[in-house]
């Protein structure tokens, strides 16, 4: 017995060890009050397992917290024994931070009060909850403050249940995530949280534990690329990220958007003084340490009298003439750096004037002048442009990556793709060529930017530029010798403009990659895209890759005492699918259409979901809602809208719509690019057509395709609705039609769904109510708050439900916030009291 629990111990010991040194990541995103009710996160810990601790146990996770919603319950916990329930309670409305440990409808036990600042600029933090049954007394610690009760009446033994986000009645959940769960006492349960699917939770072992409703798993943010926000400029513009503040800039001669990666919010401000240089490309970078924007232009083909550099105050938004001169010739796509130990700008390459370059030219900030560097001993770089360029300051080494050029410079000799590394060492200015590999895929450049984390690999964005609908890859390439891994999936781009860029930057602090992707459509007006990858990035392959259950350690057994091996731990991997049934349903109106599957709305493949966000899930059920430019999902769902209506929109319509200041030439070969890239994106998902007949547009979903809205429709036409309710409810309880799509052209689609959607709803809300589906009908007041903010009829049946229910506190804080809005859009009190709706 003695010798089993030795080798347990020690199998336990290099299972964790592995998983220690393993570079994946893992966790579980919570939706919080910012969603309907039925779409919050909750998740029980041990689920129908009944675990019992005894004298002591202690349960401890890593908490992320997010500004999305500030209060709310964070946890709770359950003796199975006598139903006696603690709660963790969060509030972060204020200057500070607390949490609130109570034993729930009873008292508060623990405060902890804690620095705002310091807690929300850290990724993670540690959060521990100690049990002492014996000495009767309870501890929280979140990171290193310890806050402890002592005379708390507990039994020595204790069965818990550890709900996480929404159970039961609790609702008012906090956006949060929380990874590496563990439940300790005499023996412990851990969860890494590895998934990245499915609603079943492992534990450290791959052994199936507790459920998660309406899971958001962090693993996907860290393969998945998650579109964050787009921005567009009539004016030339230039973009950057400035990773202290968590700050994205997107700035033209006469404005700047300010977009805060963490809280996304966003920001415009319009300068006092204009820009004061001309832009034409738009080039600039961020002296994180002074806090300015400097926007800078290398050449003017014409003459120009102004400055070429100007810095932005990025505090008070004024900008400072910096300097006059210009470069002898154009350099496009060249790389750059900043260097604060002698404050100089720095760069590399770049092309123009039909040349290649290979020279470095040195921004003196203090001095304000151009200089060019001649002192480099050592390997030689031959003339290139779209080279990615970056600073290692451990070793006070410049990287530069591949790009495209030849030998003589000369653009007529014709290009070669170079997939080489060089080093040069900043403090004597040697060139050291690291190494060269064979490509034998489809040539791709890098973006100008690469990311440094250590001393063994380097990760840029590339992309093959000669396409025009083209995709980035982030590639992790060894610095010692050109080994390279692709990881997450593809950011799209559209590269015909030589003036279309994209950078790539890392956010220490949020453990964060950021694009951005700037497109142009004239080398004037453009586009910004801004996209997160989570920190280390992960393979394909490692996206599923989770512990397998262990069903037998005999062989393990044998083989760690046959040969003394140590590193005999591994995972087996297995991926969760679900497959959905389906049913064909004819709608009553546009005859053959439509053939719609009956599907529960959770995220499913090859669906549209129109309720709330817009959402495009692909046959794989990846989430590629970031193919849809603005203009393809413009395009989409007016040929959508036709299509239910009518027999399609006609071409002519169409671009009446979308181009209706456009010469017509110019709109034809618009609207075949449009069209054709989004067929292309289509084609991502089975069962949606998109044809063209008798000079018009149409769309055609099979049996394997799914919208909400086309559902919805079915539901309604087959005046059924009651036989369908819990389907019904669940689709508009997503969220408002089109939700954060104000683009006026979708006013017409929102205005058709509201006004079918209305009336069902009042119907309905008073049906369920009738009926005792409280729950329903809170959901189906939340859905007509949508529509009509101020609807009195919503309201009655929103609190008459949650007294039904025995929510009370939040029965009384919905009159109020109702009253609250009541007197900002009308100006005046609401006319009714709490008890009188109640009575």
């Amino acid at each position: 017995m003695a010798i089993l629990t030795k080798i347990n111990f020690l199998i336990s010991l290099v299972f964790g060890f592995i998983l220690l040194q393993s570079p994946q990541t893992g966790g579980l995103k919570f939706k919080g009050s910012e969603h309907p009710i039925n779409q919050r996160t909750s998740y029980d810990v041990f689920g129908n397992k009944q675990i019992t601790f005894l004298d002591h146990f202690e349960l401890e996770f890593n908490l992320s917290l997010s500004t999305a919603t500030e209060i709310g319950y964070i946890l709770r916990i359950k003796n199975r024994e006598n139903g006696r329930i603690f709660n963790l309670f969060y509030d972060g409305q204020g200057d500070h931070l607390i949490f609130k440990f109570n034993e729930e409808g009873k008292s508060n036990l623990i405060i902890a009060n804690l620095d705002r600042d310091q807690l929300l600029n850290r990724q993670w933090s540690d959060v521990k909850i100690s049990f002492d049954l014996t000495g009767q007394s309870i501890t929280l610690s979140i990171d290193d403050k310890i806050f402890s009760t002592q005379k708390v009446t507990l039994v020595d033994t204790y069965q818990p249940m550890i709900l996480f986000g929404k159970s039961d009645h609790i609702i008012d959940v906090p956006s949060f995530a929380i990874k590496d769960v563990s439940v300790s006492g005499k023996d412990s349960y851990d969860f890494p949280l590895l998934e990245n699917e499915g609603n079943i939770v492992h534990d450290i072992n791959g052994t199936p534990y507790g459920q998660v409703v309406n899971p958001d798993w962090l693993k996907n943010y860290a393969y998945h690329w998650k579109h964050q926000a787009t921005f567009k400029s009539e004016a030339i513009a230039g973009a950057n990220y400035h990773p202290k503040r968590n700050e994205t800039y997107y700035y033209n001669r006469d404005s700047i958007w300010i977009y805060n990666v963490r809280s996304g919010q966003t920001y415009l401000r319009v300068f006092e003084q204009k820009n004061p240089v001309e832009l034409i490309l738009g080039t600039n970078f961020i002296d994180t340490i002074q806090n300015r924007l400097y926007t800078y232009e290398v050449y003017y083909e014409n003459p120009n009298d102004g400055p070429t550099v100007a810095s932005l105050d990025l505090d008070s938004y004024q900008w400072t003439e910096e300097s006059y001169e210009q470069l002898p010739t154009q350099l496009h796509h060249h790389g750059s750096y900043l260097d604060h130990t002698d404050s100089t700008y720095n760069i590399f390459g770049g092309f123009g004037n039909m040349k290649y370059n290979k020279g470095f030219y040195s921004l003196d900030l203090n001095e304000k002048s151009w200089s060019k560097k001649e002192e480099f001993t050592g390997d030689v770089i031959s003339p290139r442009y779209f080279s990615s360029v970056g600073y290692h300051a451990e070793n006070n080494s410049l990287y530069i990556l591949g790009g495209m050029g030849n030998e003589s410079g000369e653009q007529s000799v014709g290009r070669q793709y170079y997939y080489d590394l060089y080093q040069v060492n900043l403090s004597d200015n040697e060139v050291t060529k690291l190494w060269e590999i064979p490509w034998n895929n489809d040539n791709v450049v890098p973006v100008r930017g690469m990311v440094l984390v250590n001393d063994s690999s380097l990760y840029t964005l590339c992309y093959p530029e000669h396409f025009s609908e083209s995709s980035l890859r982030l590639y992790r390439f060894s610095l010692k010798d050109g080994s390279y891994e692709i990881l997450g999936d593809s950011i799209p781009i559209r590269s015909d403009k030589i003036t279309t860029n994209a950078n790539i930057y890392f956010d220490k602090g949020l453990n964060n990659l950021y694009a951005l992707v700037q497109e142009f459509d004239d080398d004037i007006s453009s586009e910004l895209k801004i996209y997160s990858l989570a920190f280390p990035a992960i393979t394909k392959a490692e996206l599923s890759n989770f512990p397998e259950e262990q069903k037998d350690n005999t062989s393990f057994i044998a083989l760690l005492i046959g040969s003394g091996a140590i590193g005999l731990g591994f995972f087996l991997y297995h991926k969760l699918k679900t497959k959905s049934q389906v049913t064909e349903i004819n709608p009553s109106e546009n005859g053959d259409l439509f053939r719609i599957p009956k599907m529960e709305p959770k995220t499913k493949p090859n669906s549209i979901q129109l309720f709330g966000n817009f959402t495009v899930r692909d046959r794989k059920n990846r989430d590629i809602t970031y193919m849809f430019s603005t203009q393809l999902k413009q395009v989409f769902c007016l040929i959508l809208q036709y299509s239910i209506s009518e027999d399609g929109i006609s071409s002519q319509h169409l671009s009446h719509l979308l181009w209706p200041d456009r010469p017509a030439d110019k709109v034809k070969n618009s609207r075949g690019v449009t069209i054709n890239n989004l067929r292309k994106t289509l084609s991502e998902l089975e069962g949606l057509e998109l044809i063209h007949e008798k000079g018009h547009y149409k769309l055609i979903l099979h049996e394997t395709a799914y919208c909400d809205y086309v559902r919805f429709l079915e539901i309604i036409s087959s005046h059924e609705v009651a036989a369908h309710r819990d389907e019904f409810t669940q689709i508009v309880s997503k969220g408002k039609f089109l939700y954060l799509s104000d683009d006026p052209l979708f006013d017409s689609f929102k205005e058709e769904a509201e006004t079918k959607l209305e009336p069902i709803l009042i119907l309905e809300i008073e049906k369920t109510y009738s009926i005792e589906s409280y729950h329903n009908t809170i959901s189906l007041t939340e859905s007509l708050f949508h529509i009509d903010p101020l609807n009195e009829i919503a309201l009655v049946f929103q609190i008459k439900a949650m007294q039904k229910l025995k929510m009370n506190e939040e029965a009384a804080i919905a009159f109020r916030t109702f009253a609250i809005e009541y007197k900002r859009v009308t100006g005046k009190e609401f006319h009714r009291t709490f008890s009188g709706l109640t009575s």
